[in-house]
């Protein structure tokens, strides 16, 4: 894989890969920049749901799950003196659909936590990682209900 950075003016740059996809990189005028995009580090977490939640709702769609709605939340934490690296994370899976299998969703995490998700088990390595769900049921009036929420437990070996 190969990514490439160009720089525009001041801290701002667009950042491209192989795909030929352009993203928009930018720095808080705090620091001197204009605000004009992504700040790396938030596209290293979004680089993390993004992959984890690619593996998870694929894998729920090959296990006929009737997903009709997932989100992938992560929060970080930092710390408090440069280089302020990560150095926790808490990754929550929530989906909504009807009749929502939740042996299904923990094998889909599983898999994408040990097998499938590069991100995941990279920085991993850099910090620890605690995975959460959310199971929600899809309610006739358009809005959803919790029915489940639980911390990820893996299997002990």
């Amino acid at each position: 894989m190969e990514t490439k950075v160009t720089w525009k003016q001041g801290l701002s740059f667009d950042g491209q890969a192989e795909s030929g996809f352009i993203v928009p990189l930018g720095a808080d005028p705090a620091v001197g920049g204009a605000n004009d995009g992504f700040r790396p580090l938030e596209l290293l977490a979004i680089s993390l749901a993004g992959c984890t939640a690619m593996d998870v709702v694929s894998i729920l769609q090959k296990k006929r799950q009737a997903v009709t709605a997932f989100e992938v939340h992560l929060a970080v934490d930092r710390a408090a003196e440069h280089p302020k690296v990560f150095t926790r994370a808490v990754i929550t899976y929530a989906v909504t659909g009807q009749g929502i299998d939740e042996a299904a969703l923990l094998r889909a995490i599983e898999l994408s936590s040990v097998r499938y998700c590069p991100a995941q088990a990279m920085l991993g390595k850099a910090f620890p990682m605690e995975l959460r769900y959310q199971i929600y049921a899809d309610q006739d009036d358009g809005s959803r209900q919790l029915l489940k929420e639980k911390i990820y437990q893996p299997a002990q070996a």
